[in-house]
């Protein structure tokens, strides 16, 4: 492929728009104004703009977003970049072409903006940020997640009760558009007792309970989009009366 080289670019009225000569680019004629997007090459030392002014523009720019999975209900972002505007509008793109205004946008600083959206269909969106003046900037990956978070299927509260040293076996469960696993995140099991993280069953063997014991606890179910649900439970430990008295 072949250079094209030239000194002189003109306008269709014979006026000369961009003149090269030495170490020297002149752009325009006498009354124009140029825009040069930031990051452009040109440097004082090497552009002259004939009898017109120069504006140097910023683009925003895009860092990341906090929380990125959200559910589909209205729930508020927060971007950070830099070059931020009060008055910025913000979209949620879909994967999918579909495009999503903000509920509400709060400006807090040329490098945070706080935007609510409410995006009825699961999937994954890009993020854009348009200032007033027009200049704008997208996330290059489609970082925002929307998705439903685990819902429980097993009521809270007690799942029953187990003789002491028996065998225990109880299951939870929830559901979500992906896989969900289980944790014990707060209180106490009856000794002897784990839960599968994968099943949700709650199983082992008692030991350690000398008296009636209620044990309270917390099972937190987490999908695959590391969204949560906690829900409270408890098992009742019996024990029963050994050498019981003869009466006559």
């Amino acid at each position: 492929m072949g250079i094209l080289k030239v000194n002189t670019v003109q306008d269709q009225n014979g006026n000369n728009i961009i003149n090269e000569s030495g170490n020297t680019v002149t752009v325009g004629k006498s009354g124009d104004t140029v825009t040069i997007a930031s990051g452009a090459s040109l440097t004082a030392d090497n552009l002259t703009v004939n009898g017109g002014s120069v504006t140097a523009v910023t683009f925003p720019t895009y860092t990341s977003i906090s929380p990125d999975t959200i559910t589909n209900a209205a729930t508020s972002i927060t971007i950070t970049g830099t070059g931020f505007v009060n008055g910025a509008v913000v979209d949620a793109i879909s994967t999918t072409g579909g495009i999503t205004p903000a509920d509400s946008i709060t400006f807090n600083s040329a490098t945070s903006i706080d935007a609510t959206f409410t995006l009825p269909t699961d999937g994954t969106y890009y993020i854009r940020v348009e200032n007033p003046d027009g200049l704008a900037v997208r996330s290059s990956a489609a970082d925002l997640t929307v998705s439903d978070a685990p819902t429980w299927s097993t009521a809270a509260g007690s799942l029953g009760s187990a003789a002491a040293g028996s065998a225990i076996s109880f299951t939870v469960a929830a559901t979500s558009d992906s896989a969900v696993t289980y944790a014990k995140t707060s209180g106490t099991f009856p000794g002897g007792v784990t839960i599968d993280s994968g099943t949700g069953v709650i199983s082992g063997t008692e030991s350690g309970a000398t008296a009636e014991t209620t044990y309270s606890f917390t099972i937190t179910a987490t999908d695959a989009e590391a969204q949560t649900a906690d829900r409270a439970f408890s098992i009742t430990v019996t024990v029963g009366i050994n050498n019981a008295g003869q009466f006559n």
